[in-house]
């Protein structure tokens, strides 16, 4: 399955330039929502990370988004694992599962997200659920920013990477594109203004 042919071809593969939450800049930029509004599509995806669970041996209880941004993935993943699926919010600047969720004790989470960069949010939520007495066996996500080290992949993990090292991270391709702090970007020296397509980055 070539993941960024699907990226591109739903024009979820932006090409230009581009303001990152981190306040970095970039030519390139992912937007997991072009992809996932094709409900085939995603579909589709999440049944090629949910083999990868299975072939993995992970054992799932439950799939847990962060809200917003792995809203869909996290709904069509625990689908695709025949297991419930469950969100957290943000809540002062944690998260909080709210709505009448609850989990039991040894529960087991998978986490999963859209997109991941650092795997911040993902992190967050993770402590949220354990706090709960659920345990975090994984974590998951459509696409990996090369900033953490998915399962089966010979990238190396970055210090940003927020992720634990005892739990697998699934994710269907690595997409490594190139970063600029605002003072060092060569795109803003040649008189492009950067723009946010989105939320995350």
């Amino acid at each position: 399955m070539d993941i960024e042919t699907i990226y591109k071809d739903a024009g979820a593969l932006l090409e230009g330039h581009f303001l990152l939450a981190s306040g970095n800049h970039s030519p390139r930029y992912l937007q997991s929502a072009k992809v996932l509004e094709n409900p085939q599509t995603a579909e589709m995806l999440t049944q090629a990370l949910a083999e990868q669970i299975r072939q993995a041996g992970i054992e799932v209880d439950t799939v847990c988004a962060p809200a917003i941004g792995g809203l869909i993935a996290g709904y069509e993943l625990a689908r695709a694992l025949g297991v419930r699926s469950i969100f957290v919010e943000k809540k002062d600047g944690g998260m909080a599962l709210r709505r009448g969720f609850t989990v039991q004790p040894d529960e087991r989470v998978l986490i999963c997200e859209d997109i991941i960069t650092t795997g911040g949010s993902a992190k967050k939520a993770a402590d949220t659920i354990e706090s709960l007495g659920a345990r975090v066996v994984a974590f998951a996500a459509l696409a990996n920013r090369g900033f953490c080290r998915r399962y089966g992949s010979d990238i190396s993990p970055k210090e940003a990477c927020r992720l634990p090292d005892d739990k697998p991270f699934f994710a269907l391709a690595d997409f490594t594109f190139d970063m600029y702090p605002p003072e060092a970007c060569p795109m803003c020296r040649q008189g492009s203004e950067a723009i946010k397509p989105g939320s995350g980055a």
